[in-house]
């Protein structure tokens, strides 16, 4: 069998192309405006709070190359009594929002919580633009913590409904979603990106047992 040689002028070439497209990728990663996160801090839905799940959110999109670094966590919060907290659609900016491939996921936050958006399981993408498991893999890591209602606001569900706002890897609940739109039921929950059911409680093992794993959305708010 011969073997086919190759000119230095097609080597240089070939060398040329594939800096061309590394140098793409990076540059989408610089400019991505959202992702969900490969990994969480590892403590279940104890993510530090809110400052804790920001600064989890600007570590990896910096690891990725993303040279932005106003960074939210789309989460919800509650104040004591249950009363209203903080909304995760008034954390994240204005949009409009890009993954890491450059798919416009919303451009802004009314599209976003509309069925307009374009989130589900090929376009939610995490900051390495890789996709996460779902419903149907052989690992499902669909859940995505929120603590939010459809709209994007705090959840009035009852009880514990952010895990003490993201405090707790013990007691508690968490409003998740699920990134690629799936459930064991056919229900317009199930379907819901930002607020399918409460977890069994808000250790990894407890987040683990209904498809999850301490992830969540990052938004870059400017």
């Amino acid at each position: 069998m011969k073997i086919a040689k190759i000119s230095p002028a097609g080597i240089l070439v070939a060398l040329i192309a594939a800096g061309g497209m590394i140098s793409n990728v990076q540059a989408q990663h610089r400019n991505m405006s959202f992702f969900l996160t490969s990994a969480g801090p590892g403590r279940g839905a104890d993510l530090d709070g809110l400052d804790g799940a920001d600064a989890h959110c600007a570590e990896l999109a910096k690891a990725a190359g993303s040279k932005r670094t106003n960074w939210r966590a789309y989460l919800s919060t509650t104040a004591p009594g249950g009363e209203a907290g903080v909304n995760a659609r008034d954390r994240i900016g204005k949009g409009p929002w890009h993954n890491a491939k450059g798919v416009l996921i919303a451009r802004n936050v009314n599209d976003l919580h509309s069925g307009r958006d374009k989130i589900n399981k090929q376009n939610a993408l995490t900051e390495k633009g890789e996709t996460i498991s779902g419903r149907g893999d052989a690992v499902n890591l669909h859940d995505v913590l929120t603590g939010s209602d459809p709209a994007g606001m705090y959840s009035t569900a009852g009880s514990d409904t952010t895990c003490a706002n993201w405090t707790s890897s013990e007691a508690g609940s968490a409003i998740v979603g699920h990134h690629d739109r799936m459930g064991l039921k056919d229900t317009r929950h199930m379907k819901s990106w930002n607020s399918s059911h409460g977890t069994r409680g808000c250790s990894p093992e407890a987040l683990k047992s209904t498809g999850g794993a301490g992830l969540f959305y990052c938004f870059a708010a400017k």
